[in-house]
């Protein structure tokens, strides 16, 4: 039997570009599924690509509710949201269905 590590996407999101494209993809998943706590665990991710500590700071969170919201038992707030992908130096974008 071969033992296999367990997959962990933020080893494969290397560039921003990646960021934004992973992030694309999980929310399509969100739309087909409901499963809104996807997104916080997909943000979670890509938090843990970067300094949380600063991510927190840049948030104007503190590092515990940084981790709690985007844990995932966690429930962001739509606010926490925004300032957490702003921080990231990403933005949300709409478009027609």
């Amino acid at each position: 039997m071969t033992d296999y590590a367990p997959f962990d996407a933020a080893e494969h999101l290397k560039t921003d570009q990646d960021i934004a494209a992973w992030l694309e993809a999980v929310l399509a998943e969100v739309e087909a599924t409901d499963d809104v706590s996807y997104f916080a665990h997909a943000l979670g991710v890509v938090a843990r690509t970067r300094n949380m500590s600063q991510l927190a700071r840049d948030a104007r969170m503190s590092r515990e509710g940084l981790y709690k919201a985007l844990s995932s038992d966690g429930n962001p707030s739509f606010a926490s949201i925004l300032k957490i992908t702003r921080s990231l130096g990403l933005r949300l974008a709409f478009e027609p269905a």
